[in-house]
């Protein structure tokens, strides 16, 4: 499976529109839910929703970087970045959705008065990865999709668009092979009839065969796999968390 090349315009034109939609839902959920667990570990709507408007704001300092050449890190430290979402995580519902929607117009204008020459500039992920700017709108576009997930409403994995899904599963599929610290399976889609190869092994013993929009919810930890097929019947191994 081929990785595609970042298209900031396409990515930035679609990102809007999946922010719209993410507003949409958070704005019909409960006021109450936003204290009730997200689907992500010890986090809960709360803190996803507090994580999202940090990550906006992080992302913009790139767009900086990539405008101006001076090193602006993506967040001021990794303690300050959870003491942020942990401070934030519990306000009302209205806080938050003003929060979201300024931080996402703060992003959007960064991305949309970046000069194009500057779509090649480095920029330094906090991760440790380096990465041009031109895929800074995909990074965020992917945050706001699984994060949608892990709210743990009625948008799941199955409602990400198909582009998307096949793009993304490419992406984390491509991340995993040859990975020594990753179990070796084979994965089969069995809509396409596709198959790759996870881990190291040239040929491994175990096949994971499913829908692709299954597949990606279980190598981007959205799952544990119910929806899919092992062969043999075995558990399925826990893939490392996505970077």
């Amino acid at each position: 499976m081929s990785v595609q090349r970042p298209d900031p315009d396409h990515d930035a034109a679609e990102l809007h529109e999946a922010t719209e939609r993410l507003i949409e839902t958070i704005a019909a959920m409960p006021p109450a839910s936003v204290a009730e667990p997200s689907r992500l570990p010890g986090w809960t709507r709360g803190h996803v929703l507090a994580h999202l408007a940090r990550n906006a704001d992080s992302l913009v300092n790139l767009m900086i970087w990539a405008r101006t050449g001076e090193e602006t890190p993506q967040y001021e430290s990794g303690d300050r970045r959870n003491k942020d979402i942990e401070e934030g995580a519990g306000r009302a519902l209205a806080e938050h959705l003003d929060d979201l929607r300024i931080s996402a117009d703060r992003l959007a204008l960064a991305i949309e008065e970046l000069p194009p020459q500057n779509w090649a500039a480095q920029v330094v992920m906090r991760s440790g990865r380096v990465i041009a700017a031109a895929e800074i709108p995909y990074v965020r576009l992917m945050e706001i999709y699984f994060h949608h997930v892990d709210l743990g409403l009625e948008y799941t994995c199955a409602h990400l668009p198909e582009d998307f899904a096949t793009r993304e599963l490419g992406a984390i599929i491509d991340d995993l092979s040859g990975h020594e610290g990753v179990a070796a399976v084979r994965i089969h889609d069995t809509g396409s009839g596709e198959k790759w190869v996870i881990g190291a092994a040239n040929e491994p013993e175990l096949t994971v065969g499913g829908p692709r929009h299954a597949l990606l919810a279980w190598v981007s930890g959205r799952s544990g796999g119910e929806d899919l097929t092992a062969h043999p019947d075995v558990p399925l191994p826990v893939l490392p968390p996505l970077g």
